[in-house]
């Protein structure tokens, strides 16, 4: 339960919070190791050790190696970090504007619309006249995800939240409406693909980070990054929102503005994320729990911890996708449902009494 002391300024920070912002240490420690990992991880057994025994021998890097290090696994640990980082982030933030850790873009549908937009800057992109396809470049199908991300979640709040009060089981219900109605367009878009478009879109539907280059990070990554620097500013805000409209508008948060903040945070980073990695589910809502399980509710400290321990779930849930079937490689969204999947059904559980119709 989210206390006044989390909310007003200049109250001192209670225990919990002092808590949470050393595990900030550990989690960024907790992310740097896994990256190290990722750049060891893959099929041409490349040691990062060798590498760097080279650098502090002045050797250069063979043809090789300078190419699986720099333009495949540096772009892919970098894709993981940006992406894992936007779907937890987001996931935090829903769970503080509707008030339940049942919130999640990938549950209520925002992560199809998204996919629902990017599938249609695919499929139809082709079609714009070429002086629009030259200006937008790489950025057209994130911002396209970007957009239709946008669309969904405020939809998703219209249709759930009455006289200031978010019905859980309308948003449940209504994710599940909003999921298959984008389902159903994708599928008449991937029909009408053509068969180096469906390839693509099938290994894509299901995420994958193994598209990652340095274009689309470009296209991504401000918009993402962009996204999470505003959402960390959001914690007092939902400090607030947990407390109540009536309370947070008394105590001095502008309610609205600062709903429209998380929304447009939201629809950013869930959007570009989806984007340039496909559907990945159950990060959103996994990572947030687990945090307010161990430091509270606190959004002060809550969404950067988010922030970075999704980053390190996802880099090291990609290593377990790119060996555990090897030489092939599994959709990194099979194995995060894999994870993810018993996680949701336990919080499910535990949350019974507040989704119940």
């Amino acid at each position: 339960m989210v206390a006044l002391s989390d909310v007003l300024p200049g109250t001192r920070p209670p225990r919990r919070l002092d808590r949470a912002r050393r595990l900030h240490l550990l989690l960024a420690l907790l992310v740097v190791l896994v990256s190290l990992a990722s750049l060891t991880v893959g099929a041409t057994g490349l040691s990062l050790g060798d590498v760097l025994a080279k650098g502090l021998r002045g050797d250069a890097l063979s043809r090789t190696e300078s190419v699986v290090l720099l333009d495949i696994r540096l772009p892919r640990l970098a894709m993981g970090l940006l992406v894992g980082a936007a779907l937890a982030t987001s996931g935090a933030v829903m769970q503080g504007l509707f008030r339940n850790p049942l919130a999640d873009p990938g549950i209520v549908g925002v992560t199809a619309g998204g996919m629902l937009g990017a599938i249609l800057a695919i499929v139809l992109g082709g079609l714009l006249p070429a002086a629009l396809r030259a200006l937008t470049g790489a950025y057209l199908v994130p911002c396209a995800a970007f957009v239709a991300s946008w669309a969904t979640t405020i939809l998703l709040y219209r249709v759930s939240t009455r006289a200031g009060r978010t019905s859980v089981a309308t948003m449940l219900l209504a994710g599940i409406a909003l999921t298959a109605l984008a389902g159903a367009l994708a599928g008449v878009l991937i029909y009408k693909a053509d068969d180096q478009q469906l390839r693509d879109l099938t290994f894509w539907n299901m995420g994958s980070l193994a598209g990652a280059n340095w274009a689309k990070l470009t296209a991504a990554a401000p918009i993402i990054l962009t996204a999470i620097a505003g959402a960390l500013c959001l914690g007092r805000g939902l400090n607030g929102l947990a407390l109540g409209e009536a309370t947070a508008h008394h105590i001095g948060i502008p309610v609205q503005r600062m709903k429209n903040a998380a929304i447009l945070c939201v629809a950013a980073a869930s959007g570009a994320a989806v984007a340039i990695s496909g559907g990945i589910g159950f990060v959103g809502i996994v990572v947030p729990h687990l945090l307010r399980l161990a430091t509270g509710p606190d959004h002060r400290a809550l969404l950067l911890n988010s922030a970075l321990l999704g980053a390190a779930l996802l880099v090291g849930a990609d290593m377990i996708a790119r060996v555990i079937i090897t030489p092939a490689e599994l959709p990194i969204g099979i194995v995060t449902a894999v994870l993810g999947a018993p996680v949701f059904l336990w919080i499910l559980l535990r949350q019974r009494g507040v989704v119940d119709l």
